[in-house]
């Protein structure tokens, strides 16, 4: 699963709040887009990412790289629960993120809220049919 950007800009070039999600995807600033999202302070990139089993540190290297301005990442699991592993929660503390899980509507909803607040809030959201 290659999460090399270099090649590709992303949909949305700053934080934007989500206007809504489901059918598979979300909608934000006026656009839409089919598929998982992170939520960056360089913008809001697609992300190949369909299965909270597949969240590893490798698919979230795009969040390490920007940790420097980032304080807390939201991780929206899709329709489950999923518990964050012990080695990623201690990749998050080693770059001073904070990482909470939740179902992607309510990381999604957290998101907005913090953002609106000008917090240094990022998110990791799986797309929800």
């Amino acid at each position: 699963m290659s999460l090399d950007r270099a090649d590709k800009p992303p949909h949305y070039p700053r934080p934007a709040p989500i206007e809504s999600y489901g059918r598979g995807g979300f909608r934000f600033a006026g656009m839409s887009h089919r598929g998982s999202l992170l939520l960056l302070p360089s913008g809001i990139w697609a992300w190949p990412v369909t299965d909270a089993s597949a969240i590893t540190a490798e698919t979230l290297a795009p969040v390490f790289a920007e940790a420097d301005a980032i304080s807390l990442l939201l991780i929206g699991t899709g329709n489950t629960r999923w518990v964050l592993p012990p080695d990623l929660m201690q990749r998050f503390a080693a770059h001073g993120i904070s990482a909470e899980t939740s179902r992607t509507g309510q990381a999604a909803n957290t998101f907005n809220i913090l953002l609106e607040e000008g917090r240094r809030v990022s998110a990791a959201l799986l797309a929800v049919e």
